[in-house]
């Protein structure tokens, strides 16, 4: 019989990269880590990490227990979820990677619609870009993702997508808003830029954009908030990209301007709730899904601007 403790030390050492991590994110003492993981050795006879640089990676076996981990965990909600069926969803959990730029829909109302409806339905949310939101869904630490211009992997079920395209944001009275045009890659040339950092969505569509057009973007600021490049451009210091929702309420207020670039990728963006391809949803992830497709500005339809042109 496998030891249920020592197989979930070993795929948080695993997913931390270092036995020391792993001690840190489960608050527990690195030495009893390292016993349980040498019991377990010694119980199957074979290595399950070994040593790599300054941490540690799985062997082909610590890889095969950690599969088995999560199967295992898996197998475990689906029961759970059967059991709440029966209680007609009374108890349970739903986790969920949410990037920042979700942030102000979701906890607008859908979020509280939902716990409300669901009292006795814990949440967890995580914020993550789009590349830690992938791996977490993966690893199944997360039921569900709220993901902005993600790559397409065969291993992700997307329950909702939106189309929201990418748009330049400026300031009031800004020379690029004077366009008659929508924007090009050129046009940015000379004027302040802020960038999400590349794990994000966003950046990896303009950096795939800039590529493409052979355009180099010398951007001033470098982040991973979405709110400080808000304030970048409300301030008006200069410009950034970001979605016509994510900045809905400034945009109301007249703070700040969308303007829609020039590339049918951009314009083609999509914003999309997923799960992992092949994990049976919780009743409790099922009806969340459903609670944010019909609550969420963001899954209710196509950005506002895509809406009145039609």
């Amino acid at each position: 019989m496998l030891n249920p403790r020592a197989l979930a030390y070993l795929n948080e050492v695993i997913r931390q990269g270092s036995l020391r991590r792993a001690a840190a994110r489960l608050d527990v003492d690195a030495s009893a880590i390292s016993r349980q993981l040498r019991t377990l050795e010694e119980d199957l006879g074979v290595r399950l990490c070994e040593r790599h640089g300054g941490g540690m990676r799985p062997t082909e076996a610590g890889r095969l227990l950690v599969r088995h981990f999560h199967s295992q965990r898996a197998a475990e909600e689906a029961v759970l979820s059967q059991l709440m069926a029966i209680q007609g969803l009374a108890r349970g959990e739903v986790r969920i990677a949410v990037g920042e730029g979700f942030i102000a829909d979701l906890i607008a109302a859908p979020l509280g619609a939902f716990m409300s409806a669901f009292a006795g339905i814990e949440v967890e949310i995580r914020m993550a870009g789009v590349n830690e939101a992938m791996s977490l869904l993966k690893d199944m630490e997360v039921d569900l993702a709220l993901l902005y211009a993600p790559p397409v992997d065969p291993r992700v079920r997307c329950h909702v997508e939106t189309r929201q395209p990418l748009d330049l944001i400026v300031p009031p009275g800004h020379d690029l808003a004077e366009l008659a045009r929508p924007v090009r890659l050129r046009d940015l040339q000379g004027a302040p830029l802020a960038l999400m950092d590349n794990p994000f969505g966003m950046r990896q569509m303009v950096n795939m954009v800039a590529h493409q057009e052979r355009v180099h973007l010398d951007a001033r600021l470098h982040t991973n908030s979405v709110a400080v490049l808000k304030n970048f451009v409300r301030s008006g210091i200069g410009v950034t990209f970001m979605p016509e929702l994510t900045v809905s309420d400034e945009i109301q207020r007249g703070e700040i301007l969308a303007l829609p670039m020039a590339y049918p990728v951009m314009n083609g963006a999509r914003a999309q709730i997923v799960s992992l391809e092949g994990r049976e949803l919780t009743l409790a992830a099922k009806a969340c899904v459903e609670h944010l497709r019909q609550g969420m500005r963001f899954f209710r339809g196509d950005a506002p601007r895509l809406a009145k042109a039609k």
